[in-house]
């Protein structure tokens, strides 16, 4: 009788799958081992880590740096002429401020009534002179004539003079008359030519004194009537003009109000050319220079310019610049209107870059960190120009590059910092 199939059983020897499973074990264990030794290594090599997204990356990049300096301002006139008061009196204003005004319009009147006395008496004295020149002339031509008819009548007398001796030498030779007689006609013949020669010097010599004093006279009347030219030019400026074409911007003085010589009336701002006037930082000062290149934004447009003076001093850290802004005929400027600009201070071209971040400041544009997979290795670098966007990297990186650029006193200055 068969109890069971125990006898039936061959016994087989398991030493095959113990040997597996210890192989198996013994490689997860190596591989276990190296993974955490590697870990630990490089653990041991980064002393710290550091998360990903509490930095901020960039790639080297080899492009066209521009070199700039953002400031802010406001729009103000290129040309905006205060108009003064000519004399004192009072002042009628005839415009108010915004209005439009053309070149030469009449803006306001002065009412200085010790011009317009001043000026009537010259008006006066002037018609006097004129009186006296005529009065001089015509006492000229009377002493002329008197001076003429005289020299005429020595004429005469010689004429006559010389017919007597004429006579007395015929007489003489025919002993008719007497010696004495014959001495007293040639006597009286050479008192005639003396006579008849003097008055013609006299005639002569008088002609030129009564030019002189007439011509006196005329002189005198001419420099009067340039002081009354004069006056009456100050007065045809108590009508105050516009020098330009624009608009009328503030009063400076009250309607009807007393004012003084070269006291200021109001301003008018010409409105066919303007300027931007900019507040650039202390530290840029040294900088820019007359000349340089901007771009004026505002209201989603764009003007070129050009830098065209910069005040000496420094008010509250900032230096006021002034720029000439170009074809404003067709822009929709306004007095006042706030701006931004771009001072273009340099323009490299074909240069390796990365775009600006702390650390160039916590770096001392001498020391950043590349980025190579998990890793970020220190390394030295050299920075050239800088823009308001991008740093020049002169030497210690090449393009493609991948650098931190945030703060890099997280990195606590470690050679080697893991990222994860």
């Amino acid at each position: 009788m068969i109890k069971d199939t125990s006898q039936q059983d061959t016994m087989l020897s398991s030493s095959k799958k113990t040997g597996l499973k210890v192989s198996l074990s013994i490689l997860i264990a190596v591989i276990f081992i190296t993974i955490a030794w590697q870990s630990f290594s490089s653990w041991q090599r980064n002393e710290i880590s550091v998360a990903t997204e509490q930095l901020k990356l960039a790639t080297v990049e080899r492009g066209d740096l521009l070199r700039d300096i953002i400031a802010t301002g406001k729009v103000v006139a290129a040309n905006a002429p205060i108009v003064y008061s000519p004399e004192d009196g009072l002042v009628t204003l005839l415009v108010k401020p915004g209005d439009l005004v053309n070149f030469g319009q009449q803006v306001a009147i002065i009412d200085s009534p010790q011009l317009m006395a001043k000026l009537n008496q010259q008006k006066t004295l002037v018609q006097q002179l004129s009186a006296d020149v005529s009065r001089e002339k015509l006492a000229a031509r009377r002493t002329e004539l008197t001076l003429k008819q005289k020299a005429e009548l020595a004429k005469v007398n010689l004429v006559a003079a010389e017919r007597e001796w004429r006579r007395a030498d015929i007489s003489i030779k025919r002993h008719l008359i007497s010696q004495i007689d014959y001495e007293e006609s040639q006597d009286e013949l050479a008192k005639a030519k003396l006579t008849a020669h003097h008055a013609e010097q006299e005639a002569k010599l008088a002609q030129d004194t009564l030019a002189f004093e007439v011509e006196n006279k005329v002189l005198q009347l001419k420099a009067k009537q340039q002081e009354l030219a004069e006056l009456q030019r100050k007065v045809d400026e108590l009508n105050v003009t516009s020098p330009v074409a624009g608009i009328v911007g503030n009063w400076l003085v009250e309607q009807k109000a007393k004012i003084t010589s070269n006291e200021s009336l109001m301003m008018i701002v010409d409105l066919s050319a303007y300027e931007a006037e900019l507040q650039v930082p202390e530290a840029f000062a040294g900088d820019i220079g007359l000349g340089m290149s901007v771009e004026v934004n505002f209201g989603g447009e764009t003007l070129a310019g050009k830098l065209a003076s910069i005040s000496p001093e420094v008010i509250n850290n900032q230096v006021t610049t002034r720029v000439r802004i170009e074809n404003t005929h067709d822009a929709n400027l306004r007095q006042n209107q706030r701006v931004s600009a771009r001072i273009i201070l340099e323009q490299k071209h074909n240069v390796l870059m990365i775009r600006r971040g702390p650390f160039y400041q916590s770096g001392a544009g001498k020391v950043s960190y590349k980025v190579q997979e998990n890793i970020a290795q220190k390394i030295a670098i050299v920075t050239g120009a800088t823009s308001m966007s991008h740093i020049e990297v002169i030497n210690g990186v090449k393009e493609g590059d991948v650098l931190v650029t945030s703060d890099l006193e997280i990195f606590e200055n470690k050679a080697q910092v893991l990222l994860y």
